[in-house]
């Protein structure tokens, strides 16, 4: 990935259709940190205590599997709007 695909990337909810990436006022987000979702936001609104406790695998094709590879992301301690990128499985 080169650094236009990084700001395309930049405040895009994950999960979101491209016609409209962009976060809601209505909604709460944790923003995924490092790895190959750095800068997505992930929407946390249905979780009753905010970000996960135990590390999240999110599909993507950028990280070190391609296509139907996961990255991991877990909350950061101290701070659960931030999930800190662990590593990608299959």
């Amino acid at each position: 990935m080169n650094g236009d695909d990084e700001q395309l990337l930049r405040g895009r909810v994950y999960g979101h259709d491209h016609d409209d990436p962009g976060p809601r006022p209505d909604r709460r987000y944790a923003q995924l940190v490092g790895g190959p979702l750095d800068g997505l936001l992930l929407d946390i609104t249905d979780r009753a205590e905010g970000a996960p406790a135990a590390g999240v695998p999110l599909r993507t094709e950028l990280g070190r599997y391609g296509i139907g590879g996961r990255a991991i992301y877990t909350p950061r301690p101290g701070d659960r709007t931030r999930l800190d990128w662990s590593g990608d499985i299959p």
